[in-house]
């Protein structure tokens, strides 16, 4: 089957907290918790967390180990195409985000950013998005 806008897309990343990061996720976000593995303690096998909507085509996958190195450009944006409620980011500072400002001033003016328990970011933006 060729690659098309329906194929399945994870999103992999290193977690130092899996219990932190499903709070901010699930408590905080809203995702479900897809799946979850605990590692056989064998080499080359980690715990996973993967975190989405089940209809989705996507979805977050969470591996506890390695040293998670996002920067301020590791963006997961949210186009919610709405306001972005004062209550959901709380939420989410209340489950382990910090609000933190961007660095490029275009998420600063349509969006909140939060960074996660790891420090990659997450930003809610306004505005609405379409690919065609």
């Amino acid at each position: 089957m060729p690659f098309t806008g329906q194929t399945h897309i994870r999103i992999a990343r290193p977690s130092r907290d899996l219990a932190a990061a499903e709070r901010f996720w699930a408590d905080g976000l809203g995702l479900d918790v897809l799946w979850r593995a605990e590692a056989e303690r064998e080499p080359g096998t980690h715990d996973l967390l993967m975190m989405g909507h089940p209809d989705a085509p996507w979805h977050l996958e969470l591996v506890h180990g390695g040293e998670p190195r996002p920067t301020e450009e590791d963006l997961l944006v949210l186009y919610l195409d709405g306001p972005v409620p004062q209550e959901l980011v709380d939420r989410l500072e209340e489950h382990g985000g910090r609000r933190v400002a961007s660095p490029n001033p275009y998420w600063n003016e349509w969006g909140v950013t939060v960074a996660d328990p790891d420090g990659y970011r997450l930003v809610l933006c306004r505005r609405g998005w379409s690919n065609s």
